[in-house]
């Protein structure tokens, strides 16, 4: 059977042409698939194959997003040129997310702080632990990652920590660190490297305003909950 390739298709079913002609709103996930992939495979079209890509994971493109290329060769007609292209276009969405959240300079709450710092954090396999450095009026001057850990943990430093935040003359600070687990309940290890920024911060006259946790999809917060 002859591979089923986009031009082979009825000008209608054309992915490309359809965004041309409609606009790129109205394509579907695995139309907007099947144009990065170009072909299927001898038993689908690019659309049937990226429609099967999308259903082992639920529809779900933050899933798709943390496929290895092993992962996408495992399907038939995806070869390692088409996962790269895969994987390249869904880390430039990623970037993009970021840079739109670079653009709010102000936290006024936990909600602004986890729209900020979920798209860095939120979908990483391994924890990381990130101060945000605020001036008086809580406009953002830097966020560095301070640690990386594993699957379980992350080791702060908490004199690097504030080195930093003199070197910036910030007069508040939050951190946050994700759970690649998704659960969002503090352990004691979180309640304890809190209770020592905290305090570190008040020698200093330098307030930590709050910690969160930061899944995929929500987040929990120190100060929101009352414990900070």
């Amino acid at each position: 059977m002859k591979k089923l390739t986009i031009k082979s298709w009825a000008l209608d079913d054309r992915p490309r042409e359809k965004l041309v002609a409609k606009g790129k709103s109205v394509l579907s996930d695995a139309e907007l698939i099947a144009i990065l992939i170009g072909s299927g495979n001898k038993e689908e079209s690019a659309v049937d194959l990226s429609k099967r890509i999308l259903n082992s994971v639920n529809g779900n493109i933050n899933k798709l997003a943390k496929l290895s290329i092993d992962g996408l060769t495992s399907f038939k007609g995806i070869g390692e040129a088409k996962a790269i292209s895969i994987i390249t276009a869904l880390e430039l969405g990623k970037r993009r997310q970021f840079e739109v959240s670079t653009q709010k300079p102000k936290i006024t709450s936990s909600k602004d702080a986890f729209d900020i710092m979920q798209p860095i954090i939120g979908d990483l396999q391994h924890e990381e632990f990130w101060v945000v450095f605020l001036n008086n009026s809580n406009k953002v001057l830097a966020k560095e990652q301070i640690s990386k850990g594993g699957l379980t943990a992350t080791i702060v430093d908490v004199r690097l920590l504030f080195k930093k935040a003199l070197e910036l003359g910030a007069v508040g600070i939050l951190v946050c660190h994700n759970h690649p687990s998704e659960k969002l309940t503090p352990s004691n290890a979180d309640k304890q490297i809190t209770q020592k920024i905290k305090e570190a911060g008040i020698t200093l006259d330098i307030k930590l305003l709050d910690h969160l946790i930061i899944t995929e999809k929500a987040y929990f917060s120190f100060a929101d909950e009352g414990i900070l």
